[in-house]
């Protein structure tokens, strides 16, 4: 055998023997949903793994459904497989409320929860206490194609209506050309369609539910909200629109086949990527349209970090969670992806800096449309609970995706929207009942 070889082993055996070996780097497990910021945030970890050798970072990254499904029971049965979780503004509170997140407080000066938008932390709060830290905020608003309003003489109001929306995908829908008038979330789940649906009721005057707790699904609001949706998508959308959430509706506009699109306000950014966006030249963007009223019209949400009360290894965990929402990752960003891409929502200092400003002409939009959103009041008429495209209390989850399905078989045409309607109602009101919000 090679003497060298032979050194080795001695060395190594000697080692072993008395006890001088490399300690074992702490692992943490991180459950994430699988949108472009995520993607670059994995991407970009390797960094925090150079500045932290101690620390190893295991990725579970899918799509926005099996996310809140897989989080939610690991969470809630106390399994410890995430160290990590990513949640909302929904999730939160409630499971803070429970005992299942661990509290996030003595931060270093140089973190500056300060800067960090009071809305935001306030809604990832449960009594006063931060129990989760946002990694982007959002709202929603509209985004369109100027070049293609500019060729059929539109003109995009500053405030623009649904009755604007149903004329102007009527003009810009062109299937010689495969190009849909608009699209929409149509894939069921209560942060899915529902959350687009909910401040469609919203500013159509609806509310899910009256100051008595009782389901409102049966209303005309609902009706004439809902009718709205299925026929504005059937006429004017994609086919299939089931099957599309934030991510499919994202590819559909960024390729160039949709003239308009509501939803997050955070999908401006990828759009302004050219290496995945064919339309970086091309998109405008206006507030949210309205109906009714404006109340509700747009959302209110962050994506956030929140440690699980039965972490295994929860201080490596609040490491990771601290950088990857500081003011350092999102100039690292900056530096390799552009001011553009940088995680949107949830610093002032990132509004404040004009490098942002003129690489993300969607910044002005996207803070008076965060800055609008009252969860406190979602609605026209008084209503028990807040959230605006949520209903922020535990059983919303169930019923709010049982709901999304039946508004998806009217879609997709397998119902009609009164049956939807009734069907959703029956649901609800089951739920509230066997909850003891109603006798």
């Amino acid at each position: 055998m090679n003497s060298r070889i032979l050194f080795g082993l001695a060395i190594g055996l000697l080692g072993a023997a008395t006890g001088h070996q490399a300690p074992a780097a702490t692992r943490i497990t991180i459950a994430a949903v699988n949108n472009p910021a995520m993607i670059e945030l994995k991407a970009l970890s390797t960094r925090f793994e150079e500045q932290h050798p101690d620390i190893r970072l295991s990725w579970v990254v899918v799509e926005e459904n099996v996310l809140r499904q897989r989080v939610t029971t690991d969470i809630a049965t106390g399994s410890g497989q995430f160290d990590l979780v990513f949640l909302g503004m929904y999730e939160a509170p409630l499971f803070a409320r429970r005992g299942w997140l661990r509290e996030l407080r003595d931060f270093p000066a140089s973190y500056d929860l300060d800067d960090v938008f009071q809305s935001l932390r306030d809604g990832l709060s449960h009594e006063g206490k931060l129990y989760a830290l946002p990694f982007y905020g959002e709202s929603s608003m509209l985004m369109y194609r100027k070049d293609l309003f500019a060729q059929k003489g539109l003109t995009m109001p500053e405030q623009p209506t649904y009755d604007d929306i149903r004329r102007f995908a009527a003009a810009l829908t062109d299937k010689a050309a495969g190009i849909h008038g608009i699209t929409l979330r149509g894939k069921p789940g209560w942060g899915e369609n529902m959350a687009y649906v909910s401040t469609l009721v919203n500013t159509f005057g609806g509310a899910w539910f009256d100051q008595q707790w009782r389901p409102q699904l049966d209303s005309a609001e609902w009706q004439a909200a809902i009718r709205f949706y299925v026929d504005l998508l059937r006429e004017y959308g994609p086919p299939g629109a089931t099957a599309n959430g934030f991510n499919e509706n994202l590819t559909l506009f960024a390729s160039g086949r949709a003239a308009m699109w509501i939803d997050s306000t955070y999908g401006a950014g990828p759009l302004f990527d050219a290496h995945e966006s064919q339309v970086v030249d091309k998109v405008a963007f206006a507030p949210a349209p309205v109906a009714v009223t404006p109340r509700g019209s747009h959302w209110l949400w962050a994506w956030a970090f929140a440690i699980p009360t039965a972490a295994r290894s929860p201080e490596a965990a609040r490491e990771f969670a601290l950088w990857a929402t500081s003011q350092e990752y999102i100039r690292a960003v900056a530096a390799h992806a552009g001011w553009a891409a940088v995680p949107p929502g949830t610093r002032r200092s990132t509004y404040a800096n004009p490098a942002y400003q003129q690489a993300a002409p969607f910044a002005s939009v996207t803070l008076h449309a965060m800055e609008t959103a009252d969860p406190t009041r979602p609605t026209r008429d008084p209503v028990p609970y807040q959230g605006i495209q949520f209903v922020g209390i535990p059983e919303f989850q169930s019923f709010g995706t049982v709901v999304g399905q039946s508004i998806a078989g009217a879609l997709a045409g397998q119902m009609t929207v009164e049956q939807a309607l009734r069907a959703g109602q029956a649901t609800t009101l089951r739920a509230m009942k066997q909850a003891g919000y109603l006798k």
